[in-house]
């Protein structure tokens, strides 16, 4: 499975890019599906639902399914986090992963960078990330891109994993 992630500290602009390559490269006629990392406590759920009901009476793995979509929600239950590559096991086969986050994940990345932030790069120290997508211009031994350049960035993560 080709996998390509898009990474970068809080406030990057990584959601916002991934929605944008999302719809540019299923437009061009290829499946994707996204991988998103949480540093948070999250829920897909809400209490008094029945699968919220289901989960805190202990159930492992709940699967909600309607005729549009199904979601399965498996409790760790204080075991360790998954690894990206678990994931990735669970998804069906398609022509591109993209993965938000995973910092430290060994695959190739493009680094969302927003100079307001005042987070230095970490592309410098990075040889997975391979580009750069920027609100300023910057001087680096890879390519990069305006952060609004879907298209540019869309080309080069099409070329990298050869589709």
């Amino acid at each position: 499975m080709r996998i390509y992630g898009v990474t970068g500290w809080k406030n990057a602009g990584k959601t916002g890019l991934m929605e944008r390559l999302v719809a540019e490269i299923t437009g061009r006629g290829y499946s994707v599906s996204t991988v998103k990392h949480a540093h948070h406590t999250f829920d897909v759920d809400h209490p008094g639902k029945d699968s919220h009901r289901h989960r805190v009476a202990g159930a492992t793995e709940v699967i909600l399914a309607s005729r549009n979509r199904f979601a399965l929600m498996h409790e760790l239950r204080d075991a360790d986090e998954p690894t990206l590559e678990t994931l990735l096991q669970k998804l069906a086969p398609v022509d591109l992963v993209l993965v938000e986050g995973y910092k430290r994940d060994r695959h190739p990345k493009v680094e969302a960078f927003r100079a307001e932030t005042g987070n230095a790069l970490i592309a410098p120290g990075d040889p997975t990330i391979r580009a750069v997508a920027s609100d300023v211009a910057l001087d680096l031994d890879r390519p990069v891109f305006d952060l609004n350049d879907t298209r540019g960035i869309a080309d080069f993560i099409l070329s990298e994993v050869g589709l």
